[in-house]
């Protein structure tokens, strides 16, 4: 029998933390992973979208990981992202994250070509190959990856027996009941989109994972508190909070996760810009940072 409750809880995506010239940065990547350890949060998704993982080499991925797990190992749960729009990238990243120590290893499907089921399933066997002794987590993102998690697929998938469920990232809550009511408690259903956390638990998720986490955690850990505790209706006014300063802070021109780094600073941690094309913070962008930085310490000041 696994043990999935190290997985059940509050699991930030990891933010890619670079030099001020834009290299991947080990000493600004294990602050950042003390940072959130000392928050209180159940592990890190560490190289997934919020980690910038398509716009960064095989190489630099690894260097993340094995900076975060030089902090985190044996403190937290870490999942690691190892997809690439490639198997055999796909299968080295597995490997890799395998031999340090990750608790489980999580991958979207291939992207740009729509590939029949059978290819889908052969490419996330071929991942979780790579890794035999590491659990392997489904990404299902289809507004981001073009192709979405279909019933048939994931009963396909629950074949191979390191998989244990879904990170779920579309909108639908309706999707978290159908993947969790096929296995029930043997297995483990996140829900993805951060808007919807209340709503992602109270079908049935076992935890969340998302990439405005980290730059509220304490917003977050109390929905989940609240919602196990029964206590709905204090658990959506904090969601709405959290939803608030989300589309605020997607108002700006900067991309989010630039948005969000500079909020950071506040917290003393210097994690660089973003990578082009995603866009970086500009000026203009600055009075609105301060409007979502006062938003959160107020919501946080309220728990």
């Amino acid at each position: 029998m696994k043990n999935l409750e190290k997985y059940k809880g509050i699991i930030p995506a990891f933010y890619a933390c670079y030099e001020d010239d834009g290299s991947v940065s080990p000493k600004r990547t294990r602050e950042f992973t003390r940072y959130l350890i000392g928050k209180g949060v159940k592990g890190l998704y560490v190289c997934g979208s919020s980690g910038e993982c398509i716009y960064q080499s095989k190489e630099e991925r690894k260097v993340i990981l094995e900076n975060v797990m030089l902090e985190a190992k044996g403190k937290i749960t870490i999942i690691a992202h190892v997809g690439c729009n490639n198997t055999a990238d796909s299968m080295e990243l597995a490997a890799h994250a395998e031999s340090t120590g990750v608790d489980a290893i999580a991958s979207i499907p291939p992207i740009y070509f729509h590939l029949p089921d059978h290819a889908i399933a052969e490419y996330w066997n071929d991942i979780s190959s790579a890794a035999p002794d590491t659990d392997f987590i489904i990404y299902n993102i289809p507004q981001l990856a073009g192709v979405a998690l279909g019933m048939s697929l994931y009963q396909e998938m629950l074949k191979n027996p390191r998989v244990i469920g879904v990170k779920n990232s579309s909108m639908p809550v309706q999707d978290i009941q159908m993947f969790k009511d096929v296995r029930g408690e043997d297995c483990v259903i996140f829900n993805g989109p951060d808007e919807q956390l209340v709503s992602g638990l109270a079908i049935g998720a076992d935890g969340g994972i998302g990439g405005t986490y980290a730059v509220m955690p304490e917003l977050y850990l109390k929905i989940m508190e609240l919602v196990n505790a029964g206590e709905l209706r204090q658990a959506r006014e904090i969601q709405y909070q959290a939803d608030r300063i989300i589309y605020e802070m997607c108002a700006c021109h900067g991309n989010l996760y630039a948005v969000m780094k500079e909020i950071l600073k506040d917290e003393g941690l210097k994690l660089g810009g973003v990578r082009k094309p995603l866009p970086s913070v500009i000026p203009e962008d600055l009075p609105q940072i301060e409007k979502c930085k006062k938003m959160i310490r107020e919501a946080a000041g309220r728990l």
